[in-house]
């Protein structure tokens, strides 16, 4: 089963740097924003920025859950809550290959 999530965790990671890579690839002439009363061009650019920032900082961390659940596929410790040190759920582990932590303690 440990080969099993590794191979999940491993294709999650390489999606999770896909997208970030994507992301935060640079774009072409992003102009100047500019704020008024009115809702315009740059207001739409400001949060549409925003988003990229809140959708990068939720990518970097879930791609670091799955860099530390496959780190404790290789120590052994895959499927054990840090927490507790009780077994996580197999139910949980289909759902979320990279929980390290039980559902109580989530």
């Amino acid at each position: 089963m440990h080969e099993d999530a590794d191979r999940l965790l491993a294709a999650r990671a390489e999606q999770l740097e896909s997208e970030l890579a994507e992301l935060t690839r640079p774009v072409g002439d992003l102009g100047t924003i500019s704020f008024g009363k009115r809702v315009g061009e740059g207001t739409s650019m400001a949060v549409n920025r925003l988003a990229a920032v809140s959708a990068q900082e939720h990518l970097l961390t879930m791609l670091e859950e799955v860099r530390r659940a496959r780190a404790r596929v290789a120590e052994g410790s895959y499927g054990i809550c840090e927490v507790c040190g009780d077994q996580i759920p197999e139910d949980r582990l289909e759902a979320r290959p990279w929980a390290t932590r039980c559902v109580h303690h989530s």
